[in-house]
């Protein structure tokens, strides 16, 4: 049921070894709001591996906490709950059972994907929170009982596949039961296994070599945690980056201690401790083979990608699925918000044609990487209005900052953060602890950007779209802004000569305005 004030879905996950619940509210104008995320494991494969059946315990904590996570869904308003199962009720030959249960008891119209659908939702998931560009990456899922290997760009896969191999198939298969340390040999045959059963897919893959690699699943994230905690005394980054090397040390690591040590390993989920070493096994011999030298860990994956799926069928207009997910976030913000679209559209369009004559007359030399901040900064200056209109730029800067926009970097967030700050009063500083937080070169990159934006708010500051194209030029020692309009703008007229000091602090040159 969709009205004009949005409606609310829920997408489940019932995973081999856990469950993962998203809840989300899509606002009318095809934005969307989290409202929890929660995950629990069940280990739904414990032991079926052996003859395909899911033991009765196995099924009855499955349940349970579908049962629980479809009426949290429910007690949010959740109009429908979109479920799929995978790897563990694929394979099962009593899988009629499960969904049985799950449709009797929780109420629940679980819907059992194929390998290569898993991968290519994980795909979307993944891929919906990076920025890729044209590059083609890699990306692994450890799950318990298959892996997905995907090779893509930002806009579609190029090839994927799923391997019945996972963290707890393997862990079944070669150290059933084991307590102690586990031995160089026992790891090495692990590897055997791992690299026997993806050879097909090694060979495939190889023929896309990749310039990135990302990695989704419980297993990944814990294994970067533990690296971070043991070899680098911090805390576990987002967006954490696991060297191939770091991932021998930590191998080495956790062989070395019994299973109720690594319990007691900080980084590691205890729930993982006796799957943790197969799950290792599986990502070092595949990053060997696929020739991958580090991961970068996600926190997206398979739920993820199913809200992304919902999104493109339900609503995303074929100019929106083709945005980059940089785009398409920063207008997702835009509209949580509330901005004025129109307006941030003008202001963005004046402020790219600035930087384009302005770098075009010799008074910069930023490129395309500074160019897109600037009109992701502009397209955002004024989110801020959504808290309070008073001190905005203060606002616009700590949403920017906080909001978790996708395929940005933290120094990327920085400037366009800092950029919307400066857009009004006062001019950058390093008094300012949000301008002298930033490195050298980003604070010469916001300098000018901030500038350029100033002028192009100012020439919309009637919201009426009245300029119709604006651009700088050098004459002499003379900075010449033309602009074409199509009716008097005096109110624009009167905001843009207010920045005429902090032009002149940045270019050196005094401005002049010239009406064409």
């Amino acid at each position: 049921m969709t009205t004009s004030s949005g409606n609310t879905v829920a997408f489940l996950d019932l995973g081999t070894h856990s469950v993962r619940v998203l809840v989300v509210r899509i606002d009318a104008n095809h934005s969307y709001t989290v409202l929890t995320q929660q995950k629990e494991a069940v280990r739904l494969g414990e032991g079926e591996f052996t003859d395909h059946h899911l033991q009765p315990a196995a099924i009855d904590r499955a349940v349970l906490v579908c049962r629980h996570f479809a009426e949290l869904a429910r007690s949010f308003g959740a109009d429908e709950i979109i479920a799929v199962a995978t790897s563990a009720t694929r394979e099962a030959h009593n899988q009629a059972d499960l969904l049985r249960q799950l449709r009797e008891d929780a109420q629940l119209d679980m819907r059992v994907i194929s390998g290569l659908e898993e991968a290519r939702l994980i795909y979307l998931g993944v891929a919906s929170g990076v920025h890729l560009g044209d590059q083609l990456a890699t990306f692994l899922d450890i799950g318990g009982g298959s892996t997905e290997v995907i090779v893509g760009n930002q806009r579609q896969y190029i090839d994927l596949d799923s391997m019945k191999l996972g963290a707890i198939r393997l862990a079944m298969l070669l150290i059933p039961g084991e307590t102690g340390p586990i031995s160089a040999e026992r790891y090495a045959a692990m590897q055997r296994h791992v690299r026997n059963s993806a050879v097909r897919i090694v060979q495939r893959f190889g023929k896309h070599p990749t310039q990135l690699a990302f990695g989704s699943s419980g297993t990944i994230e814990n294994l970067a945690a533990v690296s971070a905690r043991a070899f680098y005394q911090r805390l576990p980054e987002r967006h954490e980056v696991l060297t191939a090397t770091d991932l021998t040390r930590v191998v080495t690591l956790l062989r070395g201690l019994t299973l109720d040590e690594r319990r007691k390993l900080p980084g590691l989920n205890p729930e993982r401790a006796d799957i943790i070493i197969p799950g290792a096994a599986i990502l070092e011999t595949l990053m060997q083979e696929l020739n991958l030298k580090s991961i970068r860990v996600s926190d997206r994956g398979l739920r993820e990608g199913l809200l992304q799926d919902y999104l493109a069928r339900t609503f995303y207009a074929p100019e929106v699925r083709e945005m980059s997910v940089r785009a398409r976030s920063v207008l997702h913000l835009g509209h949580r918000c509330g901005f004025d679209a129109t307006h941030a559209a003008q202001v963005s369009r004046l402020a790219l044609d600035l930087f384009d004559s302005a770098r075009a007359a010799g008074l910069h030399t930023l490129g395309s990487w500074e160019r897109e901040l600037l009109n992701y900064a502009s397209q955002l200056h004024d989110v801020g209005s959504f808290i309070s209109y008073n001190n905005h730029h203060r606002h616009s800067y700590y949403l920017i900052s906080n909001a978790d926009l996708l395929g940005f970097d933290q120094t990327e967030l920085a400037i366009m953060a800092t950029t919307a700050f400066f857009h009004r009063k006062v001019f950058p500083r390093n008094r300012h602890p949000e301008f002298a937080a930033l490195d050298v070169r980003a604070q010469a990159v916001v300098r000018i950007l901030c500038v350029l934006l100033r002028i192009a708010e100012s020439l919309d500051r009637s919201h009426a779209g009245l300029v119709e194209s604006a651009r700088l030029s050098l004459d002499g020692k003379r900075i010449v802004l033309r602009l074409r309009t199509h009716q008097r703008c005096q109110l624009e007229l009167w905001g843009v000569q207010n920045h005429g000091d902090a032009v002149q602090r940045v270019f050196g040159h005094k401005m002049s305005v010239v009406m064409e």
